[in-house]
């Protein structure tokens, strides 16, 4: 077998020499025409390149900036047994610190009512619903009306 493809080879030696050249020539070619493409065309290509590489990196960041923040915020609801029953956590209302007088106060707060109006409900002074009302923001830790009110919603200590 082995006989067979030597003198086979031997036969077509002119042959296989003759397309080995070509081949080169070919390559030859072909090796200096791309020099002469990366010769003609070097700053077109340096730039094209350059801006092949801002634009995925305008991609990428328009994408990290333009994502939306999500902020989760967690509110607890108070229960109700049914529509018009409101349970009151006496456990938080114990916990709290806070007078059945305060309490009124608190309530009335959390109608609307300011402290003038309040002290004319209950029948006190100005100063007393300012005194109340002091110590309810300083037992709910808040700073405000408001806060008081939501705070003691969540706490299910008013309705």
């Amino acid at each position: 077998m082995m006989k067979l493809i030597l003198t086979s080879l031997h036969k077509n030696k002119d042959l296989l020499l003759y397309g080995l050249g070509l081949a080169l020539l070919l390559i030859g070619l072909r090796w200096l025409e791309f020099r002469f493409l990366l010769a003609t065309y070097t700053p077109e290509i340096f730039t094209g390149a350059i801006a092949a590489v801002f634009t995925g990196l305008g991609i990428w960041l328009a994408l990290k900036l333009a994502k939306p923040k999500t902020i989760v915020v967690e509110k607890e609801v108070a229960v109700y047994v049914n529509e018009n029953v409101f349970i009151r956590d006496e456990k938080a209302l114990e916990e709290t610190g806070i007078s059945p007088r305060e309490l009124e106060v608190l309530e009335l707060m959390a109608d609307g009512l300011s402290n003038a109006e309040i002290a004319d409900k209950l029948f006190v002074s100005l100063n007393t619903v300012k005194t109340h009302s002091s110590k309810i923001f300083e037992k709910l830790e808040v700073k405000r009306r408001t806060q008081a009110v939501e705070t003691a919603k969540r706490m299910r200590i008013i309705s």
